[in-house]
């Protein structure tokens, strides 16, 4: 199982490195399969629609409606990047937001009463959940010297959940969230947002010596390490309470010996917009 882990581990480290570098239309594509699958797993868990969890199934109106938006979503990001050469803002992307609830709103009036209201309210979550949060990955990766910023959402998030666990396995004492997470401890939360903070501030350093970035942005690494991590775990908790509630262990399993994608990204997918909106309201003050 560890062997497993490990090697799954570091090919999905191989692929997003290999994104992140490339960035563009790479990157967006992507993220876009990422998004799709984590959606997809998203809407099988919660059973948007009667029959998800059945296998080989056909998809329903509310999983197509939430799948048309999240291709719209990310081809109007990209299209919106190239054609004003900026990394494009939530004004572009707003009308995608809006078409797809009113898509699935349209569909549970017309269809009423086949579906109840927490369906369509569960598959519009699902898509601000996985598509949209994933999506600040690569608005980050858009941002002026984005190529080394887009790391700390995984330095960050990543990191945290190795402290977090190693400290909690060390020196756990009192439980973070007894009732739905039992074995995460508050010491485990306090050394993953410290290793997040130390892990960020190293990054810092390493690319200050190599002429990339100036000495004073070390602070504000340390700053995305400390908020980033707060949020990430938040996202890791997240993801198990929907697991509780849905009464599954995993979302999937994609990827041998972690599960699916949300299992994998689940830190990622609320670290990324707190990680973006620092960065970005930093460029803002400093320009």
């Amino acid at each position: 199982m560890f062997v497993t882990r490990l090697i799954s581990g570091i090919a999905l480290v191989l692929i997003v490195t290999i994104m992140n570098i490339a960035g563009g239309p790479v990157l967006e594509a992507a993220l876009l399969i990422i998004a799709l699958i984590g959606l997809r797993e998203f809407y099988q868990a919660t059973g948007v629609i009667t029959g998800e969890k059945k296998a080989g199934r056909k998809p329903g109106a509310f999983e197509l409606a939430g799948m048309i938006g999240t291709i719209l979503y990310y081809i109007t990001a990209l299209a919106g990047y190239y054609a004003f050469s900026t990394p494009v803002s939530m004004d572009l992307l707003m009308p995608v937001i809006l078409l797809t609830f009113f898509a699935m709103v349209s569909i549970y009036v017309f269809a009423f009463p086949r579906f109840e209201g927490k369906t369509v309210m569960h598959a519009f979550f699902g898509f601000i959940y996985v598509p949209v949060m994933l999506h600040f990955i690569f608005m980050t990766r858009m941002l002026e010297h984005g190529e080394y910023l887009v790391w700390l959402i995984y330095i960050v998030s990543w990191v945290c959940d190795t402290c977090a666990y190693c400290v909690g396995m060390l020196l756990g004492r009192h439980k973070l969230a007894p009732v739905l997470s039992p074995k995460k401890s508050v010491e485990g939360a306090v050394g993953g947002i410290l290793g997040s903070a130390l892990a960020s501030s190293l990054y810092a350093f390493i690319l200050e010596k190599q002429g990339l970035i100036t000495g004073e942005l070390i602070w504000l690494f340390v700053l995305v390490g400390i908020f980033g991590s707060l949020i990430s775990q938040i996202g890791d908790l997240t993801a198990s309470a929907f697991k509780r509630n849905c009464d599954i262990k995993d979302y999937g399993s994609l990827i041998p010996g972690h599960g699916g994608i949300l299992d994998r990204f689940d830190s990622v997918i609320l670290a990324a917009p707190m990680i973006y909106f620092l960065l970005f309201m930093y460029g803002r003050l400093t320009s």
